[in-house]
């Protein structure tokens, strides 16, 4: 029986940082992965592979439709939808090749197969040909991720009815696709399809998009979106499916009731969220308390009520990111190491990768008035950003909320080209308890987008320069 100071069951981000870090800090570590490539669903099915269709879609209509007036004179181009998947798979391949390295460069085991816990210091794996082994261990993290949520009455097959999974291979455009929910994954897919030529019509039980973001901004970009072509039924929900014609009939109705329509398309995408991935492990039978979620139920040092059982990253609460199950992974085997492992979840940034991009860290102005909090507020157009003028892509802004009294940055909200790499400089600040001020006296080079933050940050005191 091979026996380790730690196991970690799903090589998702969080579950390979979580090895890699407990293995710098001298212990002996396994991971166990049921599927045939480590990574996880984020470097296989997820945020990877999407990010790569995004990109090269952006590219795509970009040449269609902008570099004309920018003087570059192009025949209108055609899309190779197998050399576009074929370019993604480039992407997830060498990505995967890239956590294979780094488990054999931290003398990483790595078990292939379905983990089963056991109880506290007992792993059961089973692999592909039905045999089981045992792993011995100190200690067990569970950071088996999450798989898509089903939607009722609707049964998924990957290829007519599909779920992100089947949304990242389709073999052809649909002319006609709805997008049933208004989250990330969502508008991301939905933007994918909708630029390499698809009608795309985005269905949303809530009467507005990208839940628990700031209400501005997720208005803002819904015109935006809707100006690029796709269309929103909001406060709407899917009720039925009819399959045995060679297009879908979904059936729709207000979510508050009245009477139903039938809309026509090809491919219906249901990306309604994710659940946690607690089943097949075991948990129950080994005492492991989860949640009304499925959730495992930790403390604030990542501890099940097992003694010797730990979780982090989508099992467990909290936002379903990549970049938080990474911290936490970080934290909890620095924890196991007698160090003092933390996350804060005050700042976590969350990114829509579309484009415009959607970036935002900290507090929203709804959660701030429902906390009774007084704040102020400085805002700053792109339109008013040289950088963003001269390549004409004025979308979006800055938006920044301050404390009333303390002038502490509490939140910071963006919507434009490429925010997902500017909202860190405010993660940066919010970490170290950084004002308003401080950010607007930090020098920013010009011209860059980047100046916009500067500006929100001036126009908090009311004295935005360039406004």
């Amino acid at each position: 029986m091979a026996s380790y100071d730690l196991v970690v069951i799903g090589t998702g981000p969080g579950g390979y940082v979580c090895a890699i870090r407990a293995a710098q800090l001298g212990m002996k570590v396994a991971v166990v992965e049921k599927n045939s490539t480590l990574g996880g669903t984020c470097l296989n099915i997820g945020c990877m592979p999407s990010k790569a269709l995004l990109y090269s879609s952006e590219l795509f209509e970009e040449a269609g439709h902008s570099f004309a007036k920018m003087g570059i004179k192009v025949s209108a181009p055609t899309l190779d939808l197998p050399a576009l998947m074929n370019f993604k798979q480039q992407g997830i391949d060498g990505n995967v090749k890239g956590v294979e390295f780094l488990m054999k460069k931290n003398k990483i085991d790595v078990v292939m197969g379905t983990g089963r816990v056991l109880g506290t210091g007992k792993v059961e794996v089973t692999g592909a040909d039905g045999k089981a082994q045992t792993l011995e261990t100190k200690n067990i993290v569970i950071a088996t991720g999450s798989d898509v949520a089903k939607l009722k009455g609707i049964e998924v097959d990957e290829k007519r009815i599909v779920s992100s999974t089947g949304a990242l291979s389709l073999d052809k455009v649909p002319e006609k696709m709805i997008v049933v929910g208004a989250g990330v994954i969502g508008l991301e897919l939905g933007s994918v399809w909708r630029r390499l030529g698809a009608e795309v019509t985005v269905v949303e039980f809530l009467d507005r998009i990208l839940p628990g973001m700031d209400g501005e901004v997720a208005k803002q970009f819904q015109r935006m979106l809707e100006k690029q072509g796709m269309t929103f039924k909001l406060g709407a929900k899917v009720t039925g499916v009819d399959t045995s014609g060679k297009k879908l009939k979904a059936q729709i109705e207000p979510a508050a009731g009245g009477a139903a329509e039938s809309i026509e398309a090809d491919v219906i995408l249901v990306a309604i969220g994710r659940v946690a991935y607690t089943e097949a492990l075991g948990l129950k039978e080994a005492g492991v308390e989860l949640d009304e979620r499925g959730r495992v139920k930790i403390d604030h040092h990542f501890s099940s009520n097992v003694k010797g059982v730990y979780a982090i990253g989508d099992v467990v609460a909290g936002p379903m990111l990549a970049h938080k199950a990474e911290d936490e992974g970080v934290a909890c085997a620095e924890l196991l190491a007698g160090q003092a492992g933390h996350v804060n979840y005050d700042v976590i940034p969350g990114v829509v990768y579309t484009t415009p991009e959607v970036a935002a860290v900290g507090k929203t102005e709804e959660e701030l008035k429902a906390a009774g909090i007084a704040y102020n507020v400085g805002k700053f157009p792109f339109t008013a950003n040289g950088r963003s003028k001269v390549n004409q892509t004025t979308d979006g802004f800055v938006k920044i909320l301050a404390d009333a009294k303390t002038d502490r940055v509490l939140g910071v909200h963006m919507i434009g080209r490429e925010v997902g790499e500017m909202i860190h400089e405010a993660c940066v600040l919010m970490e170290f308890g950084g004002s308003a001020e401080d950010l607007a006296r930090t020098c920013h080079a010009h011209p860059t987008r980047s100046e916009a933050v500067k500006e929100a940050a001036f126009a908090v005191a009311k004295r935005a320069i360039h406004m």
